[in-house]
């Protein structure tokens, strides 16, 4: 008898088949600005940051690539943010085809919702918001674009950089001041920043938390559970992570700079961390104290259910409640009046653990073939892929084949989930109907 694929294996090797794909087209020679192919492994590469909205890249954007090319990439990271269910399943509701449970459960999966009644609408307000904001966002960059860049060539960088903002994809088409100079020219201008920070929030807090949001208005109160975490912990994240830049980059980054200008720096600093990989300062210029920040805010990232990637801010408000719960030896963990249940303990920990697992490594893989490399750059580069962020220290392009081949592989589990790629490659198992005897062990 012939075996089903599971909603997490359909999801795993169609984002596999999705970049593949991408790949080919970016090996096209019209796909680049010199007309010659840049060869499959750094097609590849741009496919699979593209794809996972992730952002690092071997060639620079602006200059590297063609029209063409920078379109299919665009296209890689709006369906890439999304998910590539989410398209689909807009196309069979838009087509009025019946959509049967399977391809429900498999969209549930996707967007790691727990409602299957009410995947339809919610798809819905997915794609209508993201329309939406995309299309506000771009408004907004277009009054600093266009008198800068001319009509049309303002109207495009204003729509790619909206869209690749709030799919938290970190690419940009700046390099025609400076390639991989990402946003420093645009530094001071605030419209740009604030923009840009707003997009990258929004697309990073979830789907569910903007349709929580919408239905309830701003009445915390009625917000559920998971909405008040994913806004409490990305709140204290952007704040705390703002603050402590102010203070870590005052002799570095900010030492030239006034007051405002710390303040706007530090907030996009804190916010572009989140999984975003815009950066309007020079990371490499941080201080050793920022750069450690940093990692630490990359590896969090944004919230389950969003266009970004990382351990998500609610693994991160589960783990700590737990942690602090079980230091006061108290059973009931619970917050906001409410109780954990079990279940969201062990998946917490399940994958913190493959995260900090598959860190370790990625930092051994590439240390061991580039031992040439700074041991804090590849810790940097490795954090930075599996939290599908995109900021680097300036190594990426400096990455050997192996090296490449790890990243692409650490971005491809960040955008997929670590835990959802495990399950992927094993068969479900039947519970046993004998458990073996318990025992205790000592912990601590």
């Amino acid at each position: 008898m012939k075996k089903k694929f599971s909603s997490i294996r359909i999801i795993a090797f169609g984002y596999m088949l999705f970049i593949l794909v991408g790949a080919l087209l970016l090996t096209l020679p019209f796909a680049s600005s010199s007309g010659h192919s840049v060869g499959f492994f750094n097609a590849l590469f741009t496919a699979t940051s593209a794809s996972c909205v992730t952002g690092l890249v071997v060639l620079d954007t602006a200059t590297s690539w063609s029209l063409f090319g920078q379109t299919v990439i665009i296209c890689l990271i709006q369906v890439g943010g999304l998910g590539f269910m989410t398209i689909s399943t807009m196309f069979s509701i838009l087509l009025k085809r019946h959509i049967g449970l399977r391809e429900r459960m498999t969209m549930v999966e996707s967007i790691n919702n727990d409602n299957i009644g009410s995947i339809l609408s919610l798809t819905k307000t997915i794609v209508i918001g993201t329309a939406i904001f995309e299309g506000v966002g771009a408004l907004l960059l277009a009054t600093r674009f266009i008198p800068e860049f001319g009509i049309a060539k303002g109207i495009r960088y204003s729509l790619f950089h909206a869209i690749s903002a709030f799919c938290n994809a970190g690419f940009d088409l700046m390099g025609v001041y400076e390639p991989y100079s990402s946003l420093v020219n645009h530094a001071d201008d605030a419209v740009v920043m604030i923009t840009l920070m707003a997009l990258i929030t929004i697309g990073g807090i979830g789907f569910f938390v903007w349709d929580d949001i919408h239905k309830n208005k701003l009445r915390f109160k009625k917000y559920s559970l998971h909405t008040k975490l994913v806004l409490t912990v990305s709140a204290i994240l952007t704040f705390g992570g703002a603050a402590l830049f102010m203070i870590f980059e005052r002799n570095f980054t900010n030492a030239d700079a006034g007051f405002a200008q710390s303040l706007l720096n530090s907030f996009f600093d804190s916010v572009t961390a989140r999984t975003a990989g815009f950066n309007s300062t020079d990371t490499a210029a941080l201080s050793p104290a920022s750069k450690i920040l940093t990692v630490i805010l990359m590896f969090i990232g944004g919230s389950p259910g969003s266009t970004a990637g990382g351990l998500k801010t609610t693994t991160l408000a589960v783990i700590a409640i737990s942690t602090f719960n079980g230091i006061r030896r108290r059973q009931s963990k619970g917050i906001f009046g409410r109780r954990l249940e079990e279940d969201a303990i062990h998946k917490a920990s399940s994958v913190a653990f493959t995260n900090i697992t598959l860190v370790l490594t990625g930092v051994i893989l590439i240390c061991a073939f580039q031992p040439e490399l700074a041991i804090p750059d590849i810790i940097f580069e490795v954090t930075s892929a599996i939290g599908t962020v995109g900021m680097t220290t300036g190594i990426t392009r400096d990455l050997a084949l192996a090296s490449r081949i790890v990243i692409v592989f650490l971005m491809y589990c960040g955008r997929v989930g670590s835990v959802s790629f495990a399950l992927a490659l094993m068969e479900p198992k039947t519970s046993p109907p004998v458990k073996n005897p318990k025992e205790k062990i000592t912990i601590g």
